[in-house]
């Protein structure tokens, strides 16, 4: 069983104006959030931990997650508002957000809320901007190093600088889960944010001399690269008629821990020793993954049966 850990809330698109009215739509979202129901569409046990409201925003969210099979006993309720976050879509599809969140239910996570966990969940994933602010952030961290050792530990920094502004303090954060996590899955666009005139692939290698067993850079329409002690791998992306990229990423990391789980020994040792066989074959359900995402609009996640078409 997997346990996803962070952010949830409403992703809020503008549909253009009518009259004096400015329409927009609401969808559920935020990358571990995104990243929970893609385990579940996939068909893998799994759990989420995160705030959640008890106003009707929170209670849709949790209600939604009831829906998809992901299990919501781990996620306290919050007497706060759920985070928004609007959504503006470039030329390319590519999304760009500001959040309103300051105060929120998913923010206030406390290490009081910390849940006990069955010996079944052997893997927790952590992710995205519920990391830098507190005081979730130090909440999940010290989850993290908890369990560290005893389950695999996932890492997505999913950089949002409008949520944090300063490159210092995402490098400081992440510098911490560099001694935690087992595998971490970064994007190249958060490599270049973090670290700006370095080669992305070199800082991703880089990484390999902390506790990461497995890194995984994600490229956009180029694909992916994986790094390990055994090699790096890569594979293409294919081509797809793009709506916008909105949850391709958290797409890519739910299929990237249900195909790196069904490769074998899902542990530090097995991440460390994958065959390129195996490594190939999570990637590319991984890159199928996102780019069925980028086909439609906003986070939908697609179910295993979606995903062999693109493979």
């Amino acid at each position: 069983m997997f346990l996803v850990c962070g952010e949830a809330l409403y992703d809020i698109f503008t549909r253009g104006t009518t009259g004096p009215a400015l329409t927009m739509e609401a969808y559920r979202g935020g990358s571990p959030y995104n990243v929970a129901i893609g385990l579940a569409r996939l068909g893998a046990d799994v759990g989420f931990f995160g705030g959640l409201s008890d106003g009707p925003l929170g209670e849709g969210l949790r209600a939604a997650l009831k829906a998809e099979g992901v299990a919501t006993n781990f996620s306290p309720t919050k007497a706060a508002l759920t985070t928004l976050s609007l959504v503006e879509l470039d030329a390319a599809g590519s999304p760009h957000y500001a959040f309103y969140g300051q105060g929120s239910a998913d923010r206030v996570l406390e290490l009081a809320d910390i849940p006990p966990l069955p010996d079944k969940i052997k893997a927790l994933h952590f992710g995205s901007f519920s990391l830098v602010v507190e005081p979730c952030g130090e909440t999940l961290l010290r989850f993290a190093r908890q369990e560290a050792g005893r389950r695999v530990i996932s890492y997505d920094p999913n950089v949002r600088m409008t949520v944090e502004r300063d490159t210092a303090r995402w490098r400081t954060k992440l510098a911490a889960w560099l001694e935690i996590a087992d595998l971490v899955k970064v994007s190249q666009e958060d490599l270049s944010l973090l670290y700006p005139g370095e080669n992305p692939i070199d800082v991703a290698r880089s990484w390999l001399g902390h506790q990461p067993a497995l890194v995984v850079v994600t490229r956009g329409a180029a694909g992916a690269v994986a790094l390990s002690a055994a090699g790096e791998f890569m594979v293409g992306a294919p081509d797809i008629k793009m709506v916008d990229a909105v949850g391709a990423g958290d797409s890519f990391q739910a299929a990237l821990l249900y195909g790196l789980a069904q490769a074998g020994r899902f542990d530090r040792a097995g991440l460390r020793n994958l065959s390129e066989e195996q490594l190939t074959k999570a990637l590319n359900l991984a890159v199928a993954a996102g780019a069925k995402t980028c086909t439609r609009a906003g986070a939908d996640l697609p179910r295993a049966a979606e995903l062999a078409e693109l493979m």
